[in-house]
């Protein structure tokens, strides 16, 4: 199933091709689920829609939230999303992804109080007093990819050849240690309480994408460690934490997003099969769910992949990051295999809602196969990234129109992708681009000039060998 990029005009062009791929991919014509409301964390949410985290790489140096962060929530809160799943924020100074990562302590705690102050006053002005927005702030530790002064200095919980290799990583680079990792869950109970001060509802302890939490959870190497090896072992930190957080933190609940198959072969990879990558193996993150379940998760956003090895699982797009190939895999393969994933956990749980994602590729479509997602008791709430950047009001023109404009959905070009990963301020670049264009153009010539430079450095390679020959 070759790459193929999107060019489908209406839901027809979309469901003949699910069916030339053979894909399960459910549709429907009546997207009015998706306005209904829900239950969590003993709030009513008047829809089904939520804005995911996406990091924005504009931070003050400090870790506050600047003014182009506070720009960015506020357009979240005027788009009429009922919940806001705010962004990776680290719980340490050693733990930021780059040296503009949000980072909550107690000199930035008022920064972060100023940010839920003005993002819930722009959604009472939008929509009323009564549209009272549930606010979740992500927390983590970016463990092997950390940058904190932007170069890698990267804190690893076990040693994985596949991505130690990204790193430049030795056999013998140390390992987190137990007692480092003891005193961290000190801090990311530390943060929640600043967060709860700042005025969050809950707060997520990240567990995806290959960051220092998800790397716990498929630590089956590390040896000798309390934190590692045995499945009680690697969830030890996630589970402590969160009870933690729940028994020492009154007034805040506690959540993960939660990446149930990392897709990186056993033993260095979470919810995947021992014998087979390719195939899911959702046994252990079911077992995990259910643990965190009784610490009372009134809500679980799901994640897929590890975008430093596979970008693609976890968000299928049209055009790849400046020097990566396009995968060998149609994009409505790695959709269909979001909403697979992610009703399976549903069925699972089916008092918890489960937040899907996934659907930005499907651009203007996405509402058909979110709806009856929705119907079908597949999945309990929608969270969109990628479209949120590109379109703030896409909630807010679904309602009023029934469906959305072609013109102004994410295209996923990855070039939000590539400002992140050159750690410049994120957003839009087509349909922002008067604030972001500047930015991507920058990232660009990074890129560019890394590649250049990995070229030198494998021509110097290969003369090296010749000669030697």
């Amino acid at each position: 199933m070759p790459h193929e990029r999107f060019h489908f005009k209406d839901r027809a062009a979309l469901e003949r091709k699910i069916a030339d791929l053979d894909l399960e991919i459910p549709l429907s014509d009546d997207i009015s689920i998706l306005f209904s409301h829900v239950v969590v964390a003993r709030r009513v949410l008047p829809n089904r829609f939520i804005v995911l985290p996406l990091e924005g790489a504009d931070g003050d140096p400090d870790g506050r939230p600047s003014e182009l962060t506070r720009r960015r929530y506020k357009r979240f809160a005027e788009g009429g999303a009922s919940l806001i799943w705010f962004e990776a924020t680290a719980v340490t100074a050693d733990g930021r992804s780059h040296p503009r990562q949000l980072w909550i302590n107690p000199k930035t705690r008022d920064g972060f109080k100023r940010l839920v102050k003005e993002t819930r006053l722009a959604a009472h002005r939008k929509f009323g007093p009564d549209h009272n927005l549930l606010l979740i702030l992500q927390l983590t530790h970016s463990g092997r990819f950390a940058k904190p002064e932007g170069r890698p200095a990267p804190l690893i919980a076990q040693h994985n050849p596949l991505l130690d290799a990204k790193l430049g990583l030795s056999p013998d680079h140390p390992l987190i240690s137990d007692s480092a990792l003891d005193a961290l869950q000190g801090d990311y109970v530390a943060a929640s309480g600043l967060a709860r001060e700042a005025g969050f509802d809950g707060v997520d302890i990240k567990a995806c994408h290959g960051y220092l939490v998800s790397e716990l959870l498929a630590a089956f190497t590390r040896p000798d460690s309390r934190y590692g090896g045995s499945f009680e072992n690697r969830i030890r930190f996630l589970v402590d934490t969160s009870e933690k957080i729940k028994v020492g933190v009154r007034g805040l609940f506690v959540t993960s997003r939660l990446s149930v198959y990392d897709s990186l072969p056993y033993p260095y990879g979470f919810g995947v099969n021992r014998d087979d990558p390719g195939n899911p193996d959702l046994g252990e993150p079911v077992r995990l769910i259910r643990k965190l379940r009784n610490i009372d998760f009134p809500i679980l956003g799901i994640s897929l992949g590890i975008p430093a090895s596979q970008s693609h699982y976890g968000r299928p797009y049209d055009k790849p990051l400046i020097g990566q190939e396009l995968p060998d895999e149609h994009p409505l393969v790695g959709v269909a295999r979001w909403l697979r994933l992610t009703s399976e956990i549903q069925k699972a749980f089916p008092t918890l809602p489960v937040v899907g994602a996934g659907y930005s590729w499907l651009r203007h479509l996405f509402p058909h196969v979110a709806a009856a997602m929705v119907e079908r008791e597949k999945v309990s709430l929608i969270g969109l990234g990628r479209e949120s950047l590109a379109y703030p009001g896409w909630v807010n023109a679904l309602a009023a129109n029934g469906f959305l404009d072609q013109r102004k959905v994410c295209v996923c070009c990855s070039k939000c992708s590539q400002m992140l990963r050159a750690g410049r301020p994120v957003g839009c670049a087509v349909h922002d681009a008067e604030t972001y264009q500047v930015e991507y153009r920058e990232a660009r010539k990074r890129a560019k000039e890394i590649r250049r430079t990995e070229r030198k450095t494998a021509r110097a390679a290969g003369k090296g060998r010749k000669r030697k020959v």
